[in-house]
């Protein structure tokens, strides 16, 4: 006997549907609701667009979310989708059916489908097909309104076919389609092509942006007048923004006026909560202003792969947007040369919200961190820190972990091997790692219990791997 359910009537439904293309696009009008989600999921997954284009032109929901169900992109199956929009919004006369408001084509999770496949209770049903909405509008209101199709947008060295037919698809239309991006990467443009896209999208529904450009800061500057209208940008990550080097194109004068004006923009992101800056070149002075210029407490503070001086470090501490931080990363931020005295005030003044800590490659020695101890032991939210590549001897790891007993909320702990397990030149002295790492644990356990807690020496040079004590030894590829 199978173990497989029987098919359900509504299934058979479908399937028959689904056979006769004409008889399915004929029935549509007269379809129960309820045959339109499985209908155009099972249509969706073999690629029959005459029945998507016909059943986007009278979907009975204000909502329709299309990138849900697509793995892949494919072009055939969006303008499809695109066409059906094009059949809702020429016809002359309402249809009995035609609701859609909103054509949402991100790949995310999203309960719309689970609803109707009878996996999710019938309050949650009624909520996420809107059965009840609590304005009626009027059917002339309905026609005039501006269709919302969302999309996130990745682009990455040149538009692929599916960008290009949507951006030109949306520009064609702009009048009734209001085409918004609510994830917008950018990576390795040129700065007028990313012009020309942000001139199809509401630069307002961005609310997650990431510029991997390689721009230098006088390109960078082009990009201003749209970073101002962001105006519910939550999310902001900069990479790969440098000096040009031109010094015929662009006078130090030219490129401090530049960075100017684009800092100055950090005044009007009133909605900013996350900010992460990975190689990014910045002087002080600016560096000071951008801090200053933040009007809303920021969750995350990442600067990555970049120089910080004092000044930087003291402008941090002194920053009342970051005295609310969750999250700080300042992985490969070499502050072996700096005081730490700022930094330590900066833990002091997160100690109630930080949760996780990112500190590796820091090259940090035993008296910068003997300073931070304090500070460190009174962060009681963190549930992740990371020391990886610090130099750090013996004794102060031990001093470190007793400073962690009040941290019971810490599920992941990433250490360094302690000094005494290098030889001169620097290599790996494998018998005393894996000595003195068990040792280290051991120290820990007396002080509580922890739950996920490595040890690591630095990357080997040779196979780029570590040696890790995590309750058992894993030595690199080069001492297997």
């Amino acid at each position: 006997m199978s173990g497989q359910d029987p098919p359900t009537l509504l299934h058979l439904a479908v399937q028959s549907l689904l056979r006769d293309e004409a008889l399915a696009i004929s029935a549509l009008q007269c379809l129960p609701r309820v045959m339109f989600p499985p209908l155009f999921k099972e249509a969706f997954n073999h690629g029959q667009s005459n029945i998507l284009r016909a059943m986007v032109a009278v979907w009975p929901f204000s909502f329709l979310p299309v990138g849900t169900l697509m793995k892949t992109f494919h072009l055939e199956t969006l303008q499809a989708v695109l066409d059906g929009v094009d059949m809702l919004r020429t016809q002359k006369v309402l249809p009995r059916r035609g609701k859609l408001q909103v054509l949402d084509l991100r790949n995310v999770q999203h309960k719309f489908w689970d609803v109707w496949a009878g996996t999710e209770d019938r309050e949650c049903s009624a909520e996420a097909v809107g059965k009840k909405p609590a304005v009626k509008r009027s059917p002339r209101y309905a026609l005039r309104q501006r269709l919302k199709v969302v999309a996130d947008l990745c682009l990455r060295f040149h538009l692929n076919e599916q960008q290009t037919y949507l951006l030109q698809w949306a520009q064609q239309r702009r009048s009734f389609i209001r085409l918004c991006c609510v994830k917008m990467q950018i990576w390795a443009l040129p700065v007028y092509t990313v012009r020309k896209v942000l001139m199809v999208f509401q630069p307002d529904s961005i609310q997650e942006l990431e510029l991997n450009t390689g721009w230098s800061l006088s390109t960078l500057v082009h990009f201003v007048s749209y970073l101002d209208q962001m105006r519910n940008l939550q999310k902001l990550l900069l990479t790969r923004i440098h000096k040009n080097t031109f010094k015929v194109l662009n006078t130090p004068s030219d490129i401090q006026k530049c960075i100017t004006k684009f800092v100055s923009q950090f005044s009007k992101l009133n909605c900013l909560q996350h900010l992460s800056m990975n190689g990014v070149y910045f002087s002080s002075e600016h560096m000071k202003q951008l801090f200053r210029y933040l009007k809303t407490p920021l969750e995350t503070l990442s600067i990555t792969v970049c120089k910080l001086s004092q000044l930087d470090l003291n402008s941090l501490s002194q920053s009342q947007s970051l005295h609310q931080l969750k999250h700080l990363n300042l992985r490969l931020v070499k502050l072996i040369d700096l005081y730490p005295t700022p930094f330590r005030d900066l833990l002091n003044s997160v100690a109630g919200t930080l949760q996780t800590l990112e500190l590796e490659g820091c090259w940090m020695v035993d008296s910068q961190l003997i300073t931070l101890l304090p500070a460190l032991s009174q962060c009681s939210q963190l549930t992740r820190v990371n020391f990886y590549d610090n130099d750090i001897s013996m004794a102060v790891l031990k001093d470190l972990l007793y400073h962690t007993a009040n941290l019971n909320q810490l599920i992941q702990e990433l250490y360094p091997a302690p000094l005494e397990c290098y030889d001169d030149r620097g290599d790996v002295r494998v018998g005393r790692f894996a000595q003195l790492c068990p040792e280290l644990m051991d120290t820990l356990i007396t002080v509580r219990q922890p739950k996920r807690v490595s040890f690591a020496t630095y990357m080997c040079h040779k196979c780029c791997q570590r040696c890790i004590y995590d309750l058992e030894t894993r030595l690199c590829y080069c001492w297997q």
